[in-house]
């Protein structure tokens, strides 16, 4: 099994494009089902934490490595 029920790669995309992405995704994710995004976007981090909060989802992880992020939200 993996960590992930879906992967989205928004890599080279800048605010509020990966967001909006990510939300377009998740309204199809079924409750429960975890999303993996990988994005370049420094303002990415605050960007998915501040759209966890307002959004009801969880965001489970968020890791950066190689100029990378990545983060795991679990829809709410």
């Amino acid at each position: 099994m993996s960590e992930f029920d879906q992967e989205l790669d928004v890599r080279g995309l800048n605010c509020p494009l990966p967001i909006i992405k990510a939300r377009k995704v998740l309204n199809g994710l079924e409750t429960g089902q975890i999303l993996r995004v990988v994005a370049t976007d420094p303002g990415s981090v605050k960007d998915f934490e501040a759209f966890a909060k307002q959004t009801g989802n969880e965001l489970l992880e968020s890791t950066e490595g190689n100029g990378e992020f990545a983060f795991r939200l679990k829809k709410g």
